[in-house]
């Protein structure tokens, strides 16, 4: 009874830290008008407010995971959290673009080890059989975030600068590190810690340069700019250092992206899905630009729109955890890709029901409150030793995805009369993409040899 209590602390404890870290993903949209009033700001820089706080957290997502399973989760989770409160710091001080870009880098790189090693422990405290629970629990959070960060900071910003919007992080930060200190396992692996910094390096280049080229493509003039100074050479640097990278990571003893995980059939199909679910992700961005071209509303009205996913992700992500504890992950994932598929395939016919439109967003959110699947699967197929760094690569994999899906449906929009039919393209081009997942999902393993195969117990 004492262990059941125990864990459902460290799982409030886990909530309200991915959570801190979510909510400061959605509150900044709703900052940025107050944001302008104070501070110079270009267009390109209110891009990079967002775009530096995922490429941080994508650049530190494989150190901080690597770090946890050699170090022991405990120290690697307070440090997350006290780097993430210092970068709330900075931000809520910052007086200039510049301090504020470097206050959301600081950010970013907390974040990057607050979520995979919160997924971790609950490899580590909970048995496979009562680990999808959580897993749905901290799936949920940022379908939370993204429904509680707008009323927070319409809330603060009516007595409050915007500023404060970060400072509140501090008071929330000072707990989470307290408890976690006295309830997180501080136990190490066993192993003599080597860390590998010429595969880390090479990976942070490769992931920076990656999203440096999306971010710098002119959907409008896509053929001119990926021949682009500000392009095409990121590119070429992914395409040189990704194979380099594939054979250095053979050669090293604990390498930080290990390819014998992807020997398992398993996780090569949870790479392919994890990426798709991404490319999926990345069509919500886009959803109220479609709302104000397609019913003629004002942006304000449009962002509301999206509660439909919003909502159906808060709810889906708890109800596949207790399902994944009865049904296992294959069936949860063969239905929510299949409701993917429906629902891009609503979003694509353009239809100018709002009905339709409000269905296939809530379908849509359903449809991706799988993801806590992925994080369940790559749970059981590691070895306890490398739970944080597997889910480290399985976030890579996902905002990878994430990012090309942007660039894909923002380069078919432009390069469209109209825009609007652009984006029906793309949402039929996804469509077709989930439904080839559909059929690679039936390959994954059922229920029984998914507990009998569990390596990771």
């Amino acid at each position: 009874m004492e262990k059941i209590k125990n864990n459902n602390r460290i799982l409030i404890l886990l909530f309200i830290g991915v959570l801190m870290g979510a909510l400061d993903i959605s509150i900044v949209g709703p900052a940025i008008p107050s944001i302008e009033k104070t501070i110079k700001v270009t267009g390109h820089d209110l891009s990079w407010i967002f775009s530096i706080y995922v490429l941080f957290n994508l650049v530190g997502i494989s150190f901080m995971a690597k770090m946890s399973d050699l170090l022991g989760r405990r120290w690697i989770y307070i440090a997350a959290v006290s780097i993430f409160a210092i970068g709330s710091l900075v931000v809520s001080v910052a007086h200039d673009i510049n301090l504020l870009l470097i206050g959301r880098a600081i950010q970013g790189l907390g974040s990057s080890g607050i979520f995979p090693v919160a997924t971790a422990v609950i490899g580590d405290v909970f048995p496979v059989e009562k680990r999808g629970r959580a897993l749905g629990l901290i799936g949920a959070v940022f379908g939370i975030a993204f429904i509680l960060g707008p009323f927070i900071a319409g809330f603060m910003l009516m007595y409050f600068d915007w500023n404060s919007l970060f400072l509140i992080n501090i008071p929330i930060a000072i707990p989470l590190i307290f408890f976690a200190w006295h309830l997180l396992p501080g136990k190490k692996t066993g192993v003599k810690p080597h860390m590998d910094w010429e595969g880390m390096i090479m990976m942070g280049i490769i992931l920076t340069s990656f999203t440096l080229a999306l971010n710098n493509i002119d959907t409008k003039n896509l053929a001119e700019s990926l021949g682009s100074w500000s392009v095409l050479p990121f590119l070429l640097i992914v395409a040189l250092l990704t194979p380099l990278l594939l054979m250095l990571e053979k050669n090293q003893p604990e390498p930080i992206l290990n390819l014998k995980l992807f020997n398992s059939t398993e996780i090569r199909l949870v790479g392919f899905i994890a990426f798709g679910l991404g490319l999926f992700q990345a069509n919500i961005v886009f959803l109220p630009k479609l709302a104000v071209d397609q019913f003629g509303v004002d942006p304000s009205r449009a962002s509301f729109m999206l509660l439909p996913v919003v909502l159906a992700t808060a709810i889906g992500s708890p109800l596949v955890g207790r399902l994944l504890d009865r049904i296992g992950s294959r069936i949860i994932i063969n239905t929510g890709l299949i409701i993917s598929s429906l629902a891009l395939f609503l979003l694509g016919l353009l239809t100018k029901n709002t009905i339709v439109f409000y269905t296939a967003e809530g379908l849509l959110g359903l449809g991706l409150s799988m993801r806590a699947s992925l994080n369940y699967i790559m749970l059981n197929e590691a070895p306890a030793k490398e739970r944080a760094s597997t889910q480290g690569v399985l976030l890579i994999f996902i905002s990878v995805g994430q990012l090309a899906g942007a660039a894909l449906i923002g380069a078919i929009a432009s390069s469209t009369p109209g825009h609007t039919q652009g984006y029906g393209y793309s949402f039929m081009s996804m469509t077709g993409l989930a439904v080839i997942l559909v059929v690679m999902s039936f390959f994954l393993k059922g229920r029984k040899r998914e507990l009998e195969g569990n390596t990771s117990r």
